[in-house]
């Protein structure tokens, strides 16, 4: 074997290597932008639910109180 030949090759070896480090470095970052996304979204819609649950309830009063109103006329 040609010893430029194998260096040839250990360098490109070495550039994929490189270059596959770079990738699975950015897909750690997104992945954990994601993660943090996820979390932040998570806590957003379990506020809205008891937003939520909170205007049923509010509503529900309500209806009870128009109820009534209307059973006393």
């Amino acid at each position: 074997m040609d010893p430029d030949d194998t260096s040839a090759r250990v360098r490109a070896l070495a550039e994929r290597v490189e270059a596959l480090a770079a990738h699975a470095q950015r897909l750690a970052e997104e992945n954990r932008s994601l993660r943090q996304q996820h979390e932040q979204l998570s806590g957003e819609r379990s506020q809205l639910l008891a937003k939520n649950e909170q205007a049923r309830t509010r509503v529900e009063a309500m209806i009870t109180r128009l109820k009534s109103l209307e059973q006393n006329t």
